[in-house]
């Protein structure tokens, strides 16, 4: 049976690929799918076979330059800048632009379910305005802000056991506990513009959700124990951005020196500095190093060394097949990607996701961390270590098939078709 699925989409660079493999496994069940998204996304919508339609009222990118993008690291003015200006600006203090943009395209074509990016708190309140179902669809880690009780994901701790621990993990709590009461005025706003009674949580938003599905794997993520009964891990969804194009090595086949791959942001995070100091640590190494810099950094002047070639883009799956490291800020993507290669990485995480990505790799011996402001000497000692010692390449493979094995590979289009036969659950 043909089933109607309205996504609602922004471009944040890393949730961008998790959604639009979603939109073409639904495509090829043979689901209608449209995707209100950002102006940026139109040609991967497009390519996909779905119908686009442009945010008109919310913040929408228009393309992929550097100068047009939405969120940038904020993680300079404090920690968790980035989550605090994220929701100032776009998940909750223009949800009520979100909820009117979602509206107007349910009120022209009824969906039997939205399924929204998680972090997007207007299509939630569209859909319950209109008493139509809600998947939430997490590109990567559970944030503490969507399910309270899920693994928490912010600062790259791992699960606490000391008293001292436990207390570190109380006084993150309360700092989210109180980021999201100071939200509460301008959700309850948005609500109001559409007829909906005020919340007393903020966190109570996603609560309505029918589904929330995790596109990452139990056997990566840290247990949890307290996940709603809406949640459920469907795998990670490793989609390549269209722009990824083609590569052919540039390095001869009797080159027997092991191939490094350096992946970084596709969006700015300030990281032109941590991607020269690794450039510069391996000038000496006895590596063949390729960069793959993103739209980010296409323009952006760096000293190479002789070892190292950078792209604008490759795709990773043809490259990771010969290489023997990845070198990354530990998005969740570039780390799903590497683990299924059972690659080991060197990890310098610049915000975001990355930090609690980075922690994971670390805790199952698949790779190091190391912050962002590590100069050359100590990434490459690290690369170094990490080349040296097969434990790191066996962990990672070990964790890879882990992965594989942990959710099937239809979890994600059975969870979407069974949310949007059943009726909603949420009161309009």
């Amino acid at each position: 049976m043909t089933q109607n699925f309205l996504f609602t989409a922004w471009e944040g660079g890393g949730n961008v690929p998790p959604t639009m493999e979603a939109v073409r496994r639904l495509l090829a069940r043979g689901h209608d799918v449209r995707v209100l998204a950002d102006d940026s996304m139109r040609r991967e919508v497009e390519m996909a076979g779905a119908a686009f339609i442009a945010w008109r009222r919310a913040p929408n990118r228009p393309d992929l330059t550097n100068a047009s993008i939405l969120l940038r690291d904020y993680e300079a003015e404090g920690p968790g800048g980035d989550l605090i200006y994220l929701l100032d600006h776009f998940a909750i203090g223009r949800a009520a632009d979100y909820a009117a943009d979602t509206i107007d395209e349910l009120r022209r074509v009824p969906a039997d379910a939205v399924v929204s990016s998680e972090l997007l708190f207007g299509p939630m309140i569209a859909a319950e305005a209109t008493g139509t179902r809600l998947v939430l669809l997490g590109a990567n880690l559970c944030l503490p802000i969507l399910v309270p009780g899920g693994p928490k994901m912010g600062p790259g701790m791992m699960p606490p056991v000391t008293p001292e621990e436990h207390a570190q993990a109380d006084g993150i709590r309360n700092w989210v506990a109180d980021v999201m009461a100071r939200q509460l005025p301008a959700l309850n706003a948005a609500r109001a513009s559409v007829g909906l009674a005020p919340m007393t949580r903020a966190t109570d938003q996603a609560a309505i959700a029918d589904r929330i599905l995790l596109a990452v794997s139990r056997a990566f993520d840290f247990p949890g124990g307290n996940l709603p009964p809406a949640a459920r891990y469907v795998g990670p969804l490793l989609e390549q951005p269209y722009w990824v194009g083609t590569w052919t090595s540039p390095w001869s086949e009797s080159d027997k020196r092991p191939l490094v791959l350096m992946a970084f942001s596709t969006t700015f995070q300030d990281q032109a500095s941590v991607v020269q100091a690794v450039l510069d640590a391996v000038a000496p190494l006895a590596v063949r190093v390729l960069a793959t810099l993103g739209p980010a950094l296409e323009h952006i002047p760096l000293r190479l060394p002789a070892n190292a070639r950078t792209v604008v883009a490759a795709p990773h799956d043809i490259v990771m097949r010969e290489a023997a490291l990845v070198v990354t800020h530990a998005g969740h993507g570039t780390v799903m990607r590497a683990l299924a290669h059972g690659l080991p990485m060197l990890c310098l995480p610049m915000g975001r996701d990355q930090d609690d990505n980075a922690v994971r790799v670390v805790a199952r011996g698949a790779g190091l961390r190391l912050p962002r402001e590590s100069k050359p000497t100590a990434i490459a000692a690290a690369i170094t270590w990490l080349l040296d010692d097969p434990a790191f390449a066996a962990a990672a493979a070990c964790l890879g098939r882990a992965i594989a094995a942990s959710e099937p590979e239809n979890a994600l289009v059975d969870a979407l078709e069974e949310s949007a036969l059943a009726p909603p659950l949420h009161v309009s």
